[in-house]
């Protein structure tokens, strides 16, 4: 598979720089810096590195080129982003689609991903350069997408699939992990403590025991969670024991 660096993203016939700028930042917020143009209308620009808010560098190294050929020079591989479903003879793809296909290339495989212009996108003989097109499957009542929120959406599948490590559900610490044993205690104590408060009958305690450890198995517990459990269950029994 090709790495991140290996995948550039050129932007084609650029109307607002803002919009170079924009897409900058959203290449940088997920590692990308591979960036080129072709006839951009306007560029440099005050307002496209306004926008880029941060990700000067990116907009330093972007390569500006007369034409779509010379910006797709060495490429293996070249995707074509499209908003409109069109009669053309190329394979269509989503882009979490696109993004997985790239497993079948070698390393050092230079891959592009061509953006359109704001208005009217890639033109029919810009289509026919590329080998695969990307369509997001937006909202058919308003599928119209900004440049950069498009430049985003791929930014973003490209990084998840590069980084599959990332769990978006779980930041600002480590987790250490549990083992069956971990929790196996857990509910020998939730038993012994839930009798000791008198809320568990001790002739009868497997319905609600099953409840509990349905409910435990669902929440992902790590360990640091496990010993705040068990410390909320020994301060419940030393209360019940010391109001007797």
């Amino acid at each position: 598979m090709t790495s991140l660096a290996n995948v550039r993203f050129v932007l084609v016939g650029t109307t607002h720089p803002g919009n170079i700028g924009a897409s900058a930042r959203a290449m940088k917020t997920m590692g990308l810096v591979n960036l080129h143009l072709v006839a951009p209308k306007i560029y440099p620009s005050a307002e496209a590195t306004a926008r880029a808010s941060g990700a000067d560098d990116v907009l330093a190294g972007a390569i500006v080129h007369d034409s779509l050929q010379s910006a797709l020079t060495g490429c293996t591989h070249v995707f074509g982003m499209s908003a409109r479903l069109r009669h053309l003879a190329v394979p269509l793809m989503n882009p979490r689609e696109a993004v997985t296909s790239l497993e079948k290339f070698d390393e050092d495989a230079q891959i592009a991903i061509v953006f359109g212009r704001e208005h009217s996108g890639l033109s029919n003989d810009e289509l026919d350069l590329c080998h695969t097109l990307i369509n997001i499957p937006a909202n058919p009542q308003y599928s119209s997408l900004n440049l950069a929120a498009a430049v985003q959406v791929m930014a973003y599948e490209l990084r998840m699939s590069f980084n599959p490590q990332v769990d978006p559900g779980r930041i600002g610490e480590a987790r250490e992990a549990i083992h069956a044993e971990d929790l196996i205690h857990l509910y020998d104590h939730f038993e012994r403590s839930l009798m000791t408060i008198g809320f568990l009958d001790p002739e009868n305690p497997r319905y609600l025991m099953r409840r509990i450890r349905r409910l435990f198995n669902r929440a992902d517990l790590d360990r640091n969670e496990v010993q705040i459990l068990h410390g909320i269950l020994r301060a419940a029994e030393t209360k019940a024991r010391s109001s007797k």
